[in-house]
């Protein structure tokens, strides 16, 4: 069996995978050009070397790993470059590693501008993972930003990866799922730059004129908030009273996964445009974001009006961007019932809660759907270290919360 040492010491965090204090989020959000920029293709292969019996490799899908070299025959430097620059500081990493006999090996993760995020994941067959730490936990890095550890390794393949590998294959079998089981329409809007497909699932009433969006996936690292996606839509799509009602009431929009290209191609945080697609929410230059807009520009007109919006993310901890309270939608006060409701549902659990819009550009896609359609919208961002049962459980009150104030609000 692997067995992964940690050669730093890590400090306890509280329930909840939350750092003691507030966490402030980001600043507000500027206009960044999203003209198409190229993007460093990885070489794909696999990484061995002279007399040494351990091997990498990195032609997987979802793969970063751009070199590997070697300081001696137990300790080995990886490093991992971004698609381009600038970019947001999440460096992603994935690869697999092996050894012909049994070793214990030191491996350092040295980042291209950047310092290390993400504690390392591993499984035995690219499905099962598990942290390398039984629970949350921030370690001291070296001065410069890398992080190393210690794996036993032998000739079974160990996965490495910053967190689970949530690939379009993975979302292809999922979106199967909810088709199966919520009786959904699965139907392609567009295509990326490199031909994948952007979908769209439509989950309830395809005739009521009230409607609602949940979209994820817009920055590839990103796998809680997939995660949490995922159980939301799941929670909607059960046979129980409650969700059987909504959907009998609502119709509700899905795109799981906005930026295919990323997230296959192992990319820290754009697509392969070279752009973010979360500042693409104004000019629309991208395939992904128009594809989009041009979907709900011919669904959504009148007397059909879109409700509300989520879209899923990834962060450092659990926080909600909203938009400024003082500025009214459709349903004022909608926003801040449903995360009051849902609170109370969880003892303990107090949401973090910041506004991140108050009128102007719409860089990001919430802001987008508010100004363009009055959308009561917010981000719904998880920690990357939150655990998965309350990433589940948090998603599930937070659906079973919606559901019920729409109905309510909505007679």
């Amino acid at each position: 069996m692997n067995k992964l040492v940690l050669i730093f010491p890590f400090l306890s965090l509280v329930a909840h995978g939350q750092l003691p204090g507030k966490f402030e989020g980001q600043g507000p959000i500027k206009g960044v050009s999203t003209e198409t920029r190229p993007v460093l293709n990885q070489w794909k292969g696999v990484f061995s070397f002279p007399g040494a019996n351990v091997f990498f490799r990195n032609d997987f899908t979802g793969a970063r790993l751009n070199g590997v070299a070697r300081v001696n025959d137990s300790t080995f430097t990886l490093l991992i470059a971004a698609e381009n620059t600038p970019v947001n500081a999440s460096p992603w990493y994935a690869f697999k590693v092996w050894s012909k006999t049994p070793v214990s090996i030191t491996l350092r993760l040295t980042y291209q501008n950047a310092r290390h995020r993400y504690t390392p994941r591993l499984s035995s067959n690219g499905r099962d993972w598990r942290s390398a730490v039984p629970d949350r936990a921030d370690q001291q890095l070296d001065t410069s930003g890398g992080y190393s550890f210690k794996l036993e390794v032998d000739r079974d393949t160990t996965w490495i990866a910053a967190q689970e590998l949530l690939t379009s294959r993975e979302t292809d079998e999922w979106i199967s799922g909810i088709v199966k089981k919520a009786g959904a329409l699965r139907q392609t809007i567009g295509v990326s730059h490199l031909g994948r497909k952007i979908e769209v699932l439509s989950i309830g009433n395809l005739k009521s004129a009230d409607r609602l969006l949940v979209i994820g996936r817009q920055h590839p690292p990103e796998v809680t908030g997939q995660l949490a996606q995922q159980a939301f839509i799941e929670r909607i799509g059960e046979d129980d009273s409650l969700a059987l009602a909504f959907r009998r009431r609502f119709l509700l929009y899905v795109v799981p996964q906005m930026n295919p290209d990323g997230v296959d191609e192992g990319f820290w945080r754009h697509n392969s445009g070279g752009v973010d697609l979360n500042r693409d929410w104004h000019a629309f230059n991208q395939p992904e974001t128009k594809a989009v807009s041009d979907f709900l520009r011919k669904e959504i007109t009148a007397p059909v009006k879109l409700w509300f919006a989520l879209d899923f993310h990834s962060t450092h901890e659990d926080i909600f961007y909203i938009v400024d309270p003082q500025l009214k939608g459709l349903l004022p006060g909608l926003t801040q019932s449903w995360l009051k409701n849902f609170e109370h549902s969880i003892p303990g659990y107090v949401p973090n809660i910041k506004p991140l819009y108050s009128d102007g550009p719409t860089y990001t896609s919430f802001s987008y759907f508010f100004k363009t359609y009055g959308t009561e919208a917010l981000v719904y961002e998880i920690g990357d270290n939150t655990s998965r049962e309350f990433i589940l459980r948090k998603s599930q009150l937070a659906a079973e919360s919606l559901m019920r104030l729409l109905l309510n609000d909505l007679k």
